[in-house]
């Protein structure tokens, strides 16, 4: 805590330490040794792998876990099977997603804002039934959509063009209230 001039100043050597560069190693009238590496496998068992070899905790280990049992009711899994009952998942659900095949109820983000901006201009109830047949929803299910999600609408009559000092436009608008059926 405090500031850095209360706080003491760290020293470093101004002369190198002895031992630096100790590692290197030092040549030997221009003849370097050169050091092959431990081969990691041999033709032959040596002492060292008749010592592993004799671990008494790893076989302690093993006679613990006991002989091995087979479960012989386990079904064969049969991945031909998986592979065609995914196929059949993925057509479906292409079919599901083409236009000729549209569900009833269920709509795209992009449908839904269209769809509840179109809604704004519906005069009569008989409009409202030939825009909900449209987007293949139920009137009833458009209704009840409606009281909880709606787009913005725009006062027109409110919108201001402003430029900047750098050019850039800005538009500035206020939202009119929604109509509700």
């Amino acid at each position: 805590m405090g500031s850095s001039s209360s706080k003491a100043a760290r020293k470093l050597p101004k002369e190198k330490p002895s031992w630096a560069g100790s590692r290197t190693p030092s040549k030997l009238d221009g003849a370097q040794e050169v050091r092959r590496p431990r081969p990691l496998a041999f033709e032959n068992k040596t002492d060292a792998v008749e010592a592993d070899a004799k671990d008494p905790q790893f076989m302690f280990k093993l006679n613990q876990l006991g002989p091995v049992r087979v479960d012989h009711h386990m079904q064969s899994v049969r991945p031909a099977d998986y592979a065609q009952q995914m196929h059949r998942s993925r057509l479906q659900s292409e079919m599901e997603a083409s236009p000729s095949h549209s569900t009833r109820n269920r709509l795209l983000a992009s449908s839904l804002s269209e769809l509840l901006e179109s809604r704004k201009t519906v005069k009569s109830q008989a409009e409202l039934q030939a825009l909900a047949e449209q987007y293949h929803i139920d009137v009833t299910k458009l209704d009840e959509l409606a009281k909880f999600v709606n787009t913005p609408s725009i006062d027109e009559s409110t919108i201001v063009k402003s430029t900047n000092q750098e050019g850039e436009e800005t538009l500035t608008m206020m939202v009119s209230p929604s109509v509700s059926y």
